[in-house]
């Protein structure tokens, strides 16, 4: 039977996958937008062609004003929320020592990427709850896991391994309500990539570069998505998985 997913920031990007993969499986579809109203118009139109209910909600998760609003939407048009997916997470491209950043560029960082989950899952978890069964999913970055450094990107690095630590702490406490909660973390998936198929980017470039055997896509993190919000997937919480052809953070860094 089809539950009611809330996928955060995904009418552009690696959530766009995620939304369908799980519309696929017959899930009924809440996702968030910050600007593009364009894309996320034509995504809830793909969405419901291939029969499921779909709502587009214009939010930003770093305001718990906004997250609010979104859980509540879903709650009013689709009735609940069972699956979370916190994919949304603003990001500085520009490369800033710590002590550069602006204070407000700190705090985009922590509240689009931490508090951020915190207000939806405050909203979420009790109507989980209720139901007693419950899948989050949330989003970090290669080796988030470790704890590793970053460097030029410490305030989104902190915040995802803070991140971590969430994740693993609300396994623990949700671990007896039917609520799993884990951590997908992407590899550098780039560009278009991000939301096409696989068949899709081996097309477009199926060369190898003696890191990874092929360019990684926005289906490999909606698969792994996906079987972590399965029915069968309730023995898996807490975990980190990398999903990332292989590479480490330290690579990414000296290709950079």
């Amino acid at each position: 039977m089809g539950k009611v997913a809330l996928v955060t920031g995904s009418a552009a990007g690696l959530g766009v996958q995620t939304v369908l993969a799980l519309a696929k499986q017959g899930h009924d579809i809440v996702f968030s937008y910050l600007t593009s109203a364009d894309k996320a118009a034509r995504l809830q139109s793909e969405v419901e062609r291939l029969g499921v209910r779909c709502v587009s909600v214009q939010a930003d998760v770093s305001k718990k004003e906004d997250c609010r609003h979104l859980v509540s939407e879903a709650v009013r048009r689709l009735g609940s929320v069972d699956i979370l997916v916190n994919n949304a997470g603003p990001y500085i491209f520009e490369y800033k020592k710590l002590a550069d950043y602006t204070y407000e560029e700190w705090e985009l960082m922590v509240n689009g990427n931490l508090s951020s989950v915190f207000y939806l899952c405050r909203e979420a978890i009790p109507l989980m709850r209720k139901n007693k069964w419950g899948r989050i999913v949330n989003f970090g970055f290669t080796q988030a896991g470790q704890a590793s450094g970053w460097i030029y990107r410490a305030a989104y690095a902190a915040a995802k391994v803070g991140l971590v630590s969430l994740t693993r702490s609300l396994a623990q406490e949700e671990c007896e309500t039917g609520i799993t909660v884990n951590m997908v973390c992407p590899g550098d998936i780039k560009g278009q990539n991000k939301e096409q198929t696989i068949a899709q980017a081996v097309e477009a470039d199926n060369s190898v570069d003696g890191r990874v055997a092929r360019p990684g896509t926005g289906e490999d993190i909606a698969r792994t998505v996906l079987f972590l919000c399965s029915e069968q997937s309730d023995y898996i919480s807490g975990t980190v998985i990398e999903v990332n052809g292989g590479t480490t953070l330290e690579q990414l860094i000296k290709r950079r």
